[in-house]
């Protein structure tokens, strides 16, 4: 769904804009975190319609780390609620 179909865009339009921005900030700043200790994510595949696996390389390890996808969406739900918050 884009914003342009909802019928107060004019109100949301703006509140989505600043709420990707600060969370594209926050991006670039746990990638630069990440990246200072040797730490990236290398990829992210889907199992099925229940898991998604992440592929994580640090200095001299790769890990794979499942995740349920619903356990993801929750998350990320609560961290948009937060930021929304601030």
């Amino acid at each position: 769904m884009k914003i342009e179909q909802f019928k107060m865009k004019k109100v949301f339009q703006p509140l989505m804009d600043t709420l990707l921005k600060d969370l594209r900030q926050d991006l670039f700043n746990h990638k630069r975190q990440l990246a200072q200790l040797r730490i990236r994510v290398v990829g992210w595949h889907p199992v099925d319609e229940y898991f998604s696996d992440v592929q994580i390389a640090t200095a001299g390890n790769d890990v794979i780390l499942r995740y349920a996808n619903q356990a993801l969406k929750t998350q990320v739900e609560k961290l948009l609620i937060n930021e929304l918050d601030k």
